[in-house]
C-alpha cells in the first residue's frame, strides 16, 4: 500500500493517477513554498529576531504512509460551539464530518469542522479544519498540535496528507491567536510526519 499508493484527480472522463515519485515532488514543492513564504519579509510570520536567522523549517522525512485516503462520514444536526483558542478569542465551529483511516494498522478518526462564519474568498466556500494532536507533540512536534487543510469531498473518500501538517501561527510568534486542537481528536499514535516544532532563536 504504502509504494502502489495512488491518487486520483478527475477532469471530465479522464482520470489522472500520480505515482508515488509525482506524489512525493507534491509534497517537496509544497515545503518549498513554506520556506520561501517563512523567509520572505513581507509573507513571514516569524519576529524580527527569528527572521534574521531563519534557513529553512525542519521537517519529517516524507513518508507516504502518512497520506492516507480516509472514509469520511458526514454528521448533520451538530451542534455549533466555540473553540478555545491561545487568547480570549473563541471563534464559533460546527463539527462537519469524520475522517476514518488506519495508519500501520491502527485504526483512526479525526473530526472536521467548518466555521461558521463564512470567508470573504469564495474558494474556501468548502474548506473543512482539522486540528489535531498525536504522541509527537510536545516530544519533537509544536506541544499544541498541528493542523491539515481539507476540503469537502464530493464523495465519501477524503485525501489526508500528513506530510503537508503545519504549525499554528503561535508555534512561531506569541502575538497570533490560535485554536487548541479539542481532545477527541488526539491520536494515540506517533504521527512523524509534516513540520516539526520550530526552535526560536
Amino acid at each position: 500500500m504504502r509504494f502502489a499508493l495512488l491518487f486520483f484527480l478527475c477532469f471530465g472522463n479522464v482520470l489522472f493517477a500520480q505515482t508515488p515519485a509525482e506524489l512525493t515532488q507534491e509534497i517537496v514543492d509544497y515545503r518549498a513554498e513554506e520556506n520561501e513564504k517563512f523567509a520572505n519579509k513581507e509573507t513571514t510570520i516569524l519576529t524580527k529576531k527569528d527572521l534574521r536567522k531563519f534557513k529553512s523549517l525542519d521537517f519529517y522525512p516524507i513518508d507516504l504512509k502518512y497520506r492516507v485516503e480516509a472514509t469520511f462520514v458526514r454528521t448533520p444536526d451538530e451542534k455549533p460551539f466555540l473553540m478555545p483558542t491561545t487568547t480570549e478569542r473563541k471563534p464559533e465551529y460546527v463539527k462537519y464530518g469524520e475522517a476514518h483511516f488506519s495508519i500501520d494498522g491502527v485504526a483512526l478518526m479525526l473530526n472536521l469542522y467548518k466555521n461558521t462564519t463564512p470567508y470573504d474568498d469564495p474558494k474556501l466556500k468548502d474548506y473543512l479544519f482539522l486540528p489535531y494532536t498525536d504522541w509527537t507533540s510536545g516530544d519533537g512536534s509544536y506541544g499544541g498540535g498541528k493542523f491539515l487543510d481539507a476540503y469537502i469531498p464530493e464523495g465519501d473518500i477524503i485525501v489526508l496528507d500528513f506530510n503537508k501538517a503545519y504549525n499554528p501561527y503561535c508555534a512561531y510568534n506569541h502575538n497570533y491567536s490560535c485554536p487548541i486542537p479539542p481532545k477527541e481528536n488526539d491520536l494515540g499514535v506517533r504521527i512523524e510526519a509534516g513540520v516539526k516544532e520550530f526552535k526560536k532563536h
